[in-house]
């Protein structure tokens, strides 16, 4: 009786899981920021696998977040992993910050004429050193 109890929770879990990573997708998705990705890596023709993906992730990196699954690829596999979530996500933020033309808008708010390419590097660069700084003293 009590093991039917768990499965309906893990059921009810598993669904609100779905929910969720199916909202984000769908946030990201009208913000525009898919096609404009797609554009810019130049390969459009892979939309629907780009939201598979991203629905896919949404709900792999829920399970792994509230079940806590260790993923054995040792301390190597953790760094190439960090690494590669740390291109993906920048290339996101880049993306989502041209759709809604975050750089444009503050350029024009301080006057900036020319330098916006230093710009986004101080932020890679910053995004870059406070992850490390968490990484290695913070934790």
């Amino acid at each position: 009786m009590m093991w039917q109890g768990q499965v309906i929770t893990g059921i009810a879990g598993l669904c609100g899981g779905a929910v969720v990573a199916t909202a984000l997708a769908a946030f990201v998705i009208g913000l525009g920021i898919i096609p404009r990705y797609a554009g810019i890596t130049h390969t459009a023709d892979h939309i629907l696998l780009y939201e598979d993906c991203l629905i896919l992730g949404a709900v792999t990196g829920s399970l792994v977040s509230v079940y806590q699954i260790a993923i054995p690829f040792g301390r190597i596999g953790l760094g190439i992993a960090g690494i590669c979530f740390g291109i993906f996500l920048g290339s996101w933020i880049i993306a989502l910050g041209e759709v809604v033309n975050v750089f444009a808008v503050m350029a024009r708010r301080i006057g900036l004429k020319k330098g916006t390419g230093c710009i986004v590097l101080a932020i890679a660069i910053g995004k870059t050193l406070g992850g490390l700084l968490q990484f290695f003293i913070l934790t």
